[in-house]
C-alpha cells in the first residue's frame, strides 16, 4: 500500500473513504489510534493509504475533494 494523503481532518478522511469505496478503491486509514491518543494538537496526521495499483485514480478522487474544499470556502 502506499499513502495518497495525510491528514488531520476526520470529515475529509471519510468522505475519501467512501468516494474511494464508491469507485472500488479499499482504502485503509492509519495512525486513527495514536492521533487520538496524542490529544487535540495536531501532532500525528492520520495516513490514508491505497494498493499501488489504485494509486492514480485514488489521486483524482483526491484532487476532487480539494476542489470541493476550495469552491465552498474551506
Amino acid at each position: 500500500m502506499v499513502e495518497l494523503t495525510r491528514t488531520n481532518d476526520p470529515v475529509l478522511l471519510s468522505w475519501m473513504v467512501a468516494a474511494l469505496a464508491d469507485i472500488r478503491i479499499e482504502a485503509v486509514v492509519l495512525d486513527v489510534h495514536t492521533s487520538i491518543l496524542e490529544g487535540s494538537i495536531s501532532a500525528i496526521p492520520r495516513r490514508l493509504m491505497v494498493d499501488d495499483p489504485d494509486l492514480a485514480r485514488a489521486r483524482r478522487v483526491l484532487a476532487e475533494a480539494e476542489e470541493i474544499g476550495r469552491s465552498s470556502g474551506r
